[in-house]
């Protein structure tokens, strides 16, 4: 079971309000409370991993490593020029990456795992169709690969959660992913307070889920 100790309450408690907060900072145009509200909710799902003991096993080592890649995103994100966003991006594909590495080290479905990446390729293909005339240059070849990474993650996410890895895992990964989406239209379509009011909680919930997962694993 999640480890529900006061420390982790109030950390998810911390990432939630900081989410809404920074929403709210965004909408009145708020820079500086936005960037300190930002920062404390991010820095909370990571603090809420060390207290979960991340660095006591390799699982959460690598769900470690893969929240602070989604840390340094996040503050790379609060700029608005177009280098921090490549290294926003870079950022979270590593983060994306590190996730679906610590669900690898389980014990796997593999059937489940292949069911759920031809369909999350199929999702990933729609929006990149719907993405594509949005897209120049480097982003035509940098969004195509993020989008692999993300199917490989919600893959072994549901994979190991079907053997060995808590079903708020799964949850986490998709949440994680669909987030993304309100990421793309506020940088590639249309930058509104909109795209963050729904997808900013929904990242912060998915992070706290998958911090909170490593008190399920032990070695």
């Amino acid at each position: 079971m999640i480890n529900l100790n006061t420390a982790s309450i109030l950390l998810a408690a911390v990432s939630l309000a900081g989410s809404v907060a920074y929403v709210l900072a965004r909408w009145k145009d708020k820079g500086t409370a936005a960037a300190i509200a930002k920062t404390a909710a991010s820095s909370a799902f990571v603090a809420l991993a060390f207290v979960n003991g991340a660095t006591e096993t390799t699982y959460g080592q690598l769900i470690l490593a893969a929240l602070i890649f989604s840390w340094l995103g996040d503050m790379l994100l609060l700029s608005l020029t177009s280098s921090f966003l490549l290294a926003g991006i870079a950022s979270f594909f590593a983060a994306h990456l590190a996730f679906a590495i610590a669900f690898a080290n389980n014990a796997l479905n593999a059937s489940a795992g292949a069911i759920t990446f031809l369909l999350a390729l199929v999702f990933g293909i729609l929006v990149l169709r719907w993405l594509w005339k949005y897209l120049n240059g480097f982003y035509r070849i940098a969004v195509p690969l993020y989008l692999v990474a993300i199917a490989s993650m919600i893959a072994l996410a549901i994979a190991a959660s079907f053997v060995s890895l808590p079903p708020t895992v799964a949850v986490g990964a998709v949440a994680f992913a669909i987030s993304d989406i309100s990421v793309a239209r506020d940088r590639f379509i249309e930058k509104s307070v909109a795209n963050k009011a729904w997808g900013l909680p929904l990242y912060y919930f998915a992070q706290i889920l998958l911090a909170a997962s490593v008190s399920f694993r032990a070695e």
